[in-house]
């Protein structure tokens, strides 16, 4: 909006350097913001797959936290965690799963 034409950004935070922001926190945040009136136009539904196939061929482990990505992106193991998810998704979920190539969320 004030001049940015492009991000530089990787995959699972792997870049050629550090300070490249991760580009699937990039494209769900401006989904996020439909008001911004910026669009991607990337299939969000291909961020998980692509982060695997990235982690699978460099043989870099995915932190399991990592955000978007990571195996407990979408999981739940405190009971009041637990709690909130069943009684409304949204409270601890503002992405929905499948919108980033995730079947489901996990209550561990």
């Amino acid at each position: 909006i004030n001049g940015a034409r492009q991000i530089e950004c990787t995959i699972n935070g792997i870049g050629e350097r550090a300070g490249n922001t991760a580009l699937e926190e990039v494209v769900m945040i401006l989904r996020q913001h439909p008001y911004l009136n910026l669009d991607t136009n990337i299939k969000s539904e291909m961020l998980y797959g692509l982060s695997q196939l990235v982690s699978d061929s460099m043989g870099i482990y995915t932190q399991p936290n990592k955000a978007i990505v990571g195996a407990n992106a979408f999981a739940h193991s405190s009971g009041i965690h637990q709690d909130g998810v069943i009684k409304n998704r949204e409270t601890y979920e503002i992405i929905d799963p499948k919108d980033v190539g995730v079947t489901e969320s996990a209550i561990v």
